[in-house]
């Protein structure tokens, strides 16, 4: 690749609920400030169905997903400095911000007050499309690009982009640790990640899961304890349980019922993104000072940092790696609940 390659080889939906198929997108050449990645691997998140679908509105089409990328620096632009070609670096789920308001200066892009811009699905300073990681090559401003540490594998490093982070970043905010218990709700592509590092920060980790069907696996990547939210006595039993609970399911849930499993000053983080909105019964809030929360990805320096942490640790992503022709049968298998943990795609097959 070279600046004056501008079309690339990408999967795209060419419409809404259309399956995704084999086009070319065009990139940006390489500016003073950019890094132009060659992309190794891409995660398929929940949120990239999604959106593919046209579930959340306001879809661009032809769209092409994928906000957790990892890859190589093919190419650098004369004023970078904090990359060179070769290094292992990573995309999440922006690639620009305002840079000027206060979320933007304090190291949370993610809350940008004039709106962070978004991988792909988005419309840059320019009002040109974002197209997202299904594809070879992208090209990022080396502010929004972060480095993947040698000691996770690249494969397992894309989904952090996003899964990763988006666990990290309300364990630490809320500080989980040693002598908190942490609740994750469902065992997924968000959930396992939340397990690992749960359970890597020193917490003690519960998984609320429908059923007990993944419980070997949640206590293999380091859950504590399993239990099944279909079964009532689940809600009894542990009731005033937890410091901490962070659901990630897409799907609406009974957050009166999971508030009561707080103890007393406990928070609820909601992570997940179900396409409706739910209905809310506020009185389990009054009843012990508990806190109903959302939180969203991670700013720039907080997700290296949750990369780094990850690498400390030995922590990657669960995943199935898949060809390029096989992203919509994996979307209908995340639907069904049929994969454990992330699918990611391999980007050579494009």
């Amino acid at each position: 690749m070279t600046t004056n390659v501008t079309l690339v080889p990408a999967y795209a939906a060419p419409a809404a609920h259309a399956p995704l198929e084999r086009t070319t997108v065009p990139r940006r050449p390489v500016g003073e400030h950019d890094v132009l990645i060659e992309i190794k691997y891409a995660g398929i998140c929940h949120s990239d169905i999604h959106q593919a679908r046209d579930g959340w509105g306001e879809g661009i089409y032809p769209m092409v997903p994928g906000h957790e990328i990892a890859g190589v620096v093919a190419e650098v632009g004369p004023g970078v400095t904090r990359y060179k070609v070769g290094d292992r670096v990573g995309v999440g789920c922006f690639v620009d911000s305002c840079r000027e308001c206060a979320n933007c200066i304090e190291g949370l892009e993610q809350y940008c007050t004039g709106g962070s811009t978004g991988t792909y699905n988005a419309l840059d300073k320019n009002g040109e499309p974002t197209y997202g990681g299904y594809s070879t090559h992208v090209v990022v401003d080396e502010n929004y690009t972060l480095r993947i540490p040698e000691g996770i594998a690249l494969d397992e490093a894309a989904p952090l982009l996003c899964a990763g982070i988006t666990l990290y970043s309300p364990l630490a905010h809320w500080n989980a640790g040693p002598g908190k218990k942490v609740a994750i709700v469902g065992l997924g592509g968000l959930g396992h990640m939340g397990v690992k590092i749960a359970h890597a920060l020193g917490a003690e980790v519960t998984v609320l899961s429908q059923s007990l069907r993944k419980r070997e696996d949640g206590l293999k990547l380091g859950a504590d304890h399993y239990h099944a939210t279909s079964d009532p006595k689940t809600f009894t039993e542990l009731a005033g349980s937890f410091d901490l609970i962070i659901s990630t399911v897409s799907a609406p849930i009974d957050f009166a019922a999971y508030l009561g499993l707080l103890r007393t000053g406990g928070a609820l983080v909601n992570v997940g993104a179900p396409e409706e909105p739910i209905s809310l019964n506020l009185f389990p809030l009054m009843m012990g000072r508990k806190t109903l929360a959302g939180s969203a990805i991670g700013g720039i320096a907080e997700t290296q940092e949750m990369l780094d942490f990850c690498a400390e640790h030995g922590l990657g992503a669960e995943i199935e790696l898949i060809r390029a022709d096989q992203i919509n049968e994996a979307y209908e298998r995340v639907l069904a609940s049929d994969v454990r943990y992330r699918f990611v795609i391999d980007t050579s097959t494009i």
